[in-house]
Order: structure tokens, then C-alpha cells, then sequence
């Protein structure tokens, strides 16, 4: 058992505590921003010099499997084969996932525009190569790789979109019931302009997850959600709706380092129960760093502020160059997290 499972057991069964907050490290941009999406390589002293390679990316996926802090581990299916070829996750505590799908709005390759334009469902990934040894491909062998994934979808107010999305999911779900696969559920704020009030549009999302599930029964449901967050009034009125969907949220752009902190705390204050962070970690100068000091924000140790005055003494210490001042760092840019 991963130690994921056992704080899911905690959270379904009431027993939550701040313990039980569930820290994802998403490494699969490989499928979105492509080349990019491995993140700066830096000099010693924490100078960018330039986009690490596949292979300076998956050492990076090595190093915080390896930390054993985070409790998922997001990777593409093509980075998971690797790692499992080098039994990676054997003896680890961190439960590996595949991005299941790759929608047309994280494909955010340079010199493309299809992230503008309404989402459209592609996925590339066999579930079953993902899950078994490619010796035995079939739902009677042993799961070798992983049974997780995460399928993404778009509501962009648009009938035409919106139901070729939802029919993408419901033959996707088909496919996890068909090969015993797990997923969560990652949903994004609508990737065009939609023309609803602002104020809104994160009720027209909320709305919109309840309604897409309500029709599908306990077995092929996700097991969590993975949602922008919209500020402490959209989070709590889905959080509480429903005590069988756990909440989590996105991490979104790179922000500040304590725009990282802060999310993590207002969004355990106000009902989320996992953070799946991407670029928050990815981006930082020393991500070993911020995600042991996300582990204390969770857990309530320290604060935001504490945090990011930790953090930039982490980067003393090792000699690192910030990006920012201390100052600059420690300020709150993200629109969402100055609502709370």
C-alpha cells in the first residue's frame, strides 16, 4: 500500500487531519508545453542557462521520488515506463500516476495557438501498456507500471465542445472499467472566452463537475478532483457539497514563492485535501527545497511567510541565486489568493 492510499482511507473515512494532506509533484509538461515543459537548467549558482534535457528532467523526477515527501508523482506514460524499467517505485511510498489524457488546450508549444482555441479530447496513452509488463499486456497480470491516472477536462460554455468532451470522457471511463485503471479528475477553468460575468464563472465550473458526475455510479468515479482555485468561496461550496468528492487544486503559473505557500494554506483552510503542484515546483531554484517547506505549510509547522523566509535561507546556504529579493518573494500576485 502507498502511502497515498492510506491517508485517502483517512480522508473518506473522517479521520482527516493536516497530516493527511496529499502533495502531488506533477512532472508530465512533456505532454503540454513539450520541450519547455522540462524547466530551466541551472548553473550552481541557480543561473538559468538554458531547458534541461529528458534526461536531466526524469533526475529531477528521480531526486523527489527519492526525497520521499510528495505522495503522487505525476509523469507521462513514456517517463513512467523508464523509471519502472529501473524499479524506481518498488520500494517507495510514492504512488506513481500517468497523465491519462492530453487535451488540445495544453498544447502550449512554442509558435502554436491551440491553446486558444475551445478544448478538444485526444489521448495518446495506452491504459493498459501503462499498467502491466509489456511481456503481459492484459487485465490478468500483475500491475507492474500504475493503476492512477489523471484525465483532464475543459467546460468552455460551448454545447458543441462541451459534449464531445463529455463523450470523450464517458468512453474513457469505459476503458478504466474494462482494465481495473483509477483516475482523478483534473478540471480546468474554460481555455477561451466564454463571455460569463467573472464573478460567475467559477459557480459555472462548480456546476458544471457536480453535473458531469452525477450520473456516474461509485465504481467509475474519480478518486479526487484537480480544480483551479477560484478563491475560498467557490472552494468551500464544492468541498462541502458533496462529502464522497476530496478537492484539490491545481497550481497553475509559477507565481511568487509565497503565492506557492499561500495556496497550499488557504486551500487546506477552505476544503481542499491535495495540492498538485506543476511549475510551482518544477520552476523553483531548488525544488527539493520548497516542497520539504510545502510538507510544513501543510502540516501547519510554519506559515506562508515563514516559509518563504525559510526558503531564501535554503538558497543562502547552498549558494543559489534567487529570482527574486526576499521582499518581491514574499508578496502575494495571484488575483484568487488575495480574495482570502
Amino acid at each position: 500500500m502507498k502511502r497515498l492510499d492510506e491517508k485517502l482511507a483517512h480522508i473518506r473515512g473522517g479521520g482527516y487531519t493536516r497530516k493527511d494532506f496529499i502533495i502531488a509533484d506533477a512532472k508530465d509538461s512533456d505532454m503540454g508545453p513539450s520541450l519547455t515543459g522540462a524547466g530551466p537548467r541551472r548553473a550552481a549558482d541557480g543561473r538559468i542557462t538554458g531547458y534541461r534535457t529528458r534526461a536531466e528532467f526524469v533526475d529531477q523526477i528521480r531526486a523527489i521520488v527519492r526525497q520521499d515527501i510528495v505522495d503522487i508523482m505525476l509523469v507521462s506514460a513514456s517517463n513512467l515506463e523508464r523509471l519502472v524499467e529501473e524499479r524506481l517505485f518498488d520500494d517507495s511510498a510514492v504512488k506513481p500516476a500517468i497523465r491519462a489524457n492530453d487535451t488540445t488546450d495544453i498544447w502550449r508549444v512554442r509558435g502554436g495557438s491551440y491553446h486558444a482555441q475551445p478544448s478538444r479530447p485526444f489521448r495518446t496513452a495506452s491504459l493498459s501498456r501503462a499498467m502491466y509488463d509489456a511481456a503481459m499486456p492484459s487485465p490478468g497480470a500483475p500491475v507492474t507500471g500504475t493503476d492512477l491516472g489523471l484525465y483532464s477536462i475543459t467546460f468552455n460554455h460551448d454545447v458543441d465542445a462541451d459534449v464531445a468532451s463529455l463523450n470523450a470522457f464517458r468512453d474513457f471511463r469505459a476503458d478504466c472499467a474494462a482494465c481495473g485503471f483509477k483516475y482523478f479528475l483534473e478540471v480546468f477553468n474554460p481555455n477561451i472566452d466564454t463571455k460569463l460575468d467573472p464573478a460567475v464563472l467559477p459557480h459555472y465550473v462548480n456546476d458544471c463537475i457536480v453535473r458531469c458526475l452525477a450520473g456516474v455510479m461509485k465504481a467509475d468515479r474519480p478518486q479526487f478532483l484537480k480544480i483551479a482555485y477560484n478563491g475560498p468561496k467557490a472552494l468551500e461550496e464544492l468541498a462541502a457539497y458533496d462529502e464522497s468528492l476530496i478537492v484539490g487544486v491545481l497550481g497553475g503559473g509559477a507565481g511568487t514563492t509565497r503565492d506557492t505557500f499561500e495556496l497550499l494554506q488557504q486551500a487546506e483552510r477552505y476544503g481542499a485535501r491535495l495540492a498538485l503542484f506543476g511549475r510551482k515546483i518544477n520552476l523553483a531554484e531548488s525544488p527539493l527545497a520548497i516542497v520539504s517547506l510545502m510538507r510544513h505549510v501543510a502540516d501547519g509547522a510554519i506559515s506562508p511567510t515563514e516559509a518563504v523566509k525559510a526558503y531564501h535561507g535554503e538558497l543562502q546556504k547552498h549558494k543559489l541565486r534567487p529570482e527574486r529579493s526576499l521582499h518581491d518573494d514574499l508578496e502575494i500576485t495571484e488575483a484568487p489568493l488575495k480574495a482570502g
